[in-house]
């Protein structure tokens, strides 16, 4: 089936989905491509930058002075373990990161986690992995969210790399009070060949006012060359 669902058509006019994790190949199949964003109503939320920093990616507060609790908006949002690399929403990435190092594998590590403790919203937690090989790469993805009855709903997603497709996950399906979690499977979307188009897409389609921060990486899948985009809301001028 031709997928015609652009990263706009998806992330365009929703006013808060949240924190999303992109992954997928480039549309010449030459690289691999994938994107974390977040976003914040309150100034708690709101007071986050995104960083690298020896090979990882981190949430920091921007200002320190400000920062109300810590436990749910700092944490590493993506590791590299060999050739796999972990992109998440919360510390399940560390969880992660120690299971793969001990033999163990990414669905195992998450059956030791659940949904956020933030009620009411009860935050779902998203995470991805991908497997890179040389000229081509795999990518599972879950979403750990609270069902009707209080219990954990375990989603799990297995895809095999194609050239232009991508795959979207999100916390929230919109605003709202409480929050509403993201509904379904990972949302299917064109991925284009360029990673500045591709970080342009998902930067412009987020909020104006929620938006936070975005980072992007495209992966050269023959020669392992790496590219990335930042941008944080506090430290550039918004479009």
């Amino acid at each position: 089936m031709e997928i015609k669902a652009t990263i706009a058509e998806f992330l365009g006019g929703n006013p808060y989905p949240g924190r999303g994790i992109l992954v997928g190949e480039s549309a010449d199949g030459k690289r691999a491509l994938f994107a974390y964003f977040i976003m914040g109503r309150s100034e708690n939320s709101r007071n986050r930058v995104l960083e690298t920093r020896e090979g990882a990616l981190f949430t920091r507060a921007f200002d320190e002075s400000k920062v109300v609790d810590p436990s749910l908006i700092i944490y590493p949002a993506m590791r590299r373990v060999g050739d796999r690399i972990i992109l998440t929403n919360g510390d399940q990435t560390d969880t992660i990161a120690s299971a793969l190092k001990s033999g163990g594998g990414f669905y195992e590590a998450l059956e030791t986690r659940t949904y956020e403790p933030d009620a009411p919203n009860y935050t779902p937690r998203i995470s991805a992995m991908l497997t890179l090989r040389r000229g081509s790469f795999d990518y599972l993805m879950s979403i750990l969210r609270r069902d009707e009855s209080g219990a954990c709903e375990r989603g799990r997603f297995d895809y095999v790399a194609k050239a232009g497709v991508g795959h979207l996950i999100h916390t929230y399906s919109t605003d709202g009070n409480p929050l509403p979690s993201f509904k379904g499977a990972p949302k299917e979307v064109l991925l284009p060949k360029d990673l500045d188009e591709l970080a342009d897409a998902v930067w412009t389609s987020l909020d104006k006012e929620n938006r936070i921060a975005l980072f992007c990486r495209a992966i050269d899948l023959e020669t392992g060359e790496e590219e990335t985009r930042l941008y944080n809301k506090h430290t550039r001028r918004d479009k």
